[in-house]
């Protein structure tokens, strides 16, 4: 899972795809190459999300609203999404910056912000794929522990 990074001189890197509600907390993490486009992960992302729990009956398997940055503009994407149930908010490309979709982006942000506080994250030491989501998987579990830490204490 590591491709030639595009703005690195062609170095061999990974790239991390994250999904989070609202708060922050991580739901779905996706390695990939490098080189990998975003637009080629949305659907996966939103396709791994879990069911989520709520009144009795069927339970949901799908939210209301998806906000993601210009990486993953695709208008074959937002039309898949429509016809899941969730309305899509992703800034255009070629537009002037300023959609307003950053008051709300900024989450995700400090989620990897979050991430790379742990130095074994911050730079892939590994060089095997399954090792490095595994401590990227434990990254997102600490997340979610301190998460709770806090709101119980």
């Amino acid at each position: 899972m590591t491709g030639p990074n595009p703005t690195d001189r062609a170095k061999p890197g990974s790239k991390r795809h994250l999904l989070t509600d609202g708060n922050g907390l991580p739901i779905v993490l996706r390695l990939t190459g490098a080189n990998v486009h975003d637009v080629t992960q949305l659907l996966h992302l939103v396709n791994d999300v879990p069911s989520i729990a709520g009144k009795r009956g069927a339970p949901r398997y799908r939210f209301d609203e998806l906000y993601a940055d210009r990486g993953y503009d695709c208008d074959a994407d937002r039309k898949a999404l429509r016809e899941l149930g969730t309305e899509p908010f992703i800034a255009r490309r070629r537009t002037e910056n300023g959609s307003g979709l950053g008051k709300v982006r900024w989450v995700v942000e400090r989620t990897i912000a979050w991430l790379n506080q742990f130095r074994r994250l911050r730079v892939r030491y590994e060089r095997r794929a399954d090792i490095h989501k595994a401590f990227l998987t434990i990254g997102c579990v600490l997340i979610c522990h301190r998460s709770l830490l806090d709101a119980f204490c």
